[in-house]
């Protein structure tokens, strides 16, 4: 096995391991959710902590999911324009697209240090914790994300031109040469 497969192995396990993270957390997010709903409408039941321990989940499910998103091409994109491109130019649009997230993802992480930084020394009033752990979510996320920006455009790079070809094609028009 070459050093490439053994690095391509090694980097689905590890994203399977991200992935299955985010499949954990959001099962516990249903249950607990669902769990809340019933108690506090059949029981009259309502816990501040739970509430606020749901709303941290839903926060962190949901910035998780944004490197996952990345790897997976699951982001919403309107590619109508964008397949009818060559594929030799696609790549280097999707390069150009990935530099610019990443940019963004950048920008994203540095207010969410500076956020931690301000609003972090706060105790929560539900879970009584820092809020430095439920406001930590948003840089780690972005750092996590980052790393996946960056094998994006790396897979990006160094694909053959078939990776590039139109996605749609029901609703891609066909050249008459074929």
């Amino acid at each position: 096995m070459s050093t490439i497969e053994k690095l391509k192995k090694a980097a689905q396990k590890l994203f399977d391991i991200y992935f299955g993270i985010g499949v954990v957390a959001m099962c516990i997010l249903a249950f607990l959710v669902i769990f809340a709903v019933i108690a506090r409408y059949f029981f009259s039941y309502s816990w501040k902590q739970l509430s606020e321990f749901n709303t941290t989940l839903f926060a962190f499910t949901t910035f998780w999911g944004m490197g996952i998103n990345v790897i997976k091409n699951e982001h919403v994109m309107i590619d109508i324009l964008y397949d009818g491109v060559k594929p030799s130019i696609k790549r280097w649009l999707a390069v150009v697209n990935y530099v610019i997230v990443f940019v963004v993802d950048v920008v994203f992480t540095y207010q969410g240090f500076k956020y931690v930084g301000v609003a972090g020394k706060q105790i929560s009033q539900g879970m009584e914790i820092p809020m430095k752990y439920m406001y930590g979510i948003m840089p780690v996320c972005g750092i996590i994300c980052a790393v996946c920006i960056i094998v994006k455009i790396i897979e990006f790079i160094t694909a053959d031109v078939s990776y590039f070809a139109p996605k749609n094609k029901a609703l891609t028009k066909e050249s008459p040469a074929s």
